[in-house]
């Protein structure tokens, strides 16, 4: 049985030790770190081995969007570092996204180690209808969401969509398919930046695998509680799924 901590990825910012803080307040509650951006260009490659030391899973959401060749290498790279799961942009098309996976699946046999999952990244959930709108997308997101998901799920393992898209993804692709949601907001915290979002106890009903908790948690006097807190809502969601 799925432990609920295992569906709880802690979105870490900020410096490496601001990072590692925080990593440590949720140790035996969130099974899963995402290190992005921030971090990784700030830090390089050596950011990843403090977290797997501590026995946290690690997605790395770096969203690669490059000509096939330069994402196959950089999926061989990225696979190298021990990361569980990476991210990709579905929009670079379907040579791109097979590109990524030869290069994660070359890594791993060259480690002898599974392949990372590869997650392929929909819309950004910090975008809405006129955001696409204003990049010459003239559909709906959640039209784009699918449009997306149906070009990635045959080649790469998960996709990555708001909360308000997990019903319909869920109907859309397999049941081994891995579906992770950023802009998962508590009732008790701001919605930041992100424009479609949804409580974890509603995002995990709706059928999402993991989910993206960032400053919810980061931000608060006491990460450990809101981990804990978040946790609880997990918990819940999946106790009542199984009834």
């Amino acid at each position: 049985m799925r432990k609920p901590s295992d569906a709880l990825i802690v979105a870490l910012d900020g410096t490496l030790d601001e990072a590692l803080e925080w990593a440590d307040a949720c140790r035996g509650i969130a099974g899963w770190v995402k290190i992005g951006m921030t971090l990784f260009y700030a830090e390089g490659p050596l950011i990843i081995k403090p977290f797997l030391d501590r026995g946290f899973k690690v997605f790395l959401d770096l969203k690669l969007y490059d000509i096939p060749h330069q994402v196959e290498g950089a999926a061989y790279a990225l696979s190298k570092l021990g990361v569980d799961m990476f991210t990709i942009h579905a929009s670079g098309g379907m040579e791109m996204m097979r590109a990524a996976r030869r290069g994660a699946l070359r890594a791993a046999e060259t480690l002898e180690k599974p392949m990372p999952t590869i997650l392929g990244v929909t819309v950004l959930t910090s975008m809405d209808d006129e955001v696409l709108a204003q990049t010459g997308v003239t559909c709906t997101a959640q039209e784009r969401v699918v449009t997306l998901t149906d070009l990635g799920w045959p080649i790469i393992e998960g996709i990555v969509c708001s909360p308000l898209e997990i019903k319909t993804v869920r109907k859309t692709v397999p049941a081994d398919v891995k579906i992770v949601t950023p802009g998962v907001r508590p009732t008790w915290a701001s919605t930041d930046d992100q424009a479609r979002v949804m409580t974890p106890y509603e995002a995990i009903s709706d059928g999402a695998d993991y989910l993206v908790v960032g400053r919810p948690i980061t931000a608060n006097r006491n990460p450990k509680n809101a981990a804990q807190e978040v946790l609880s809502e997990i918990t819940q969601a999946l106790e009542n799924k199984r009834k």
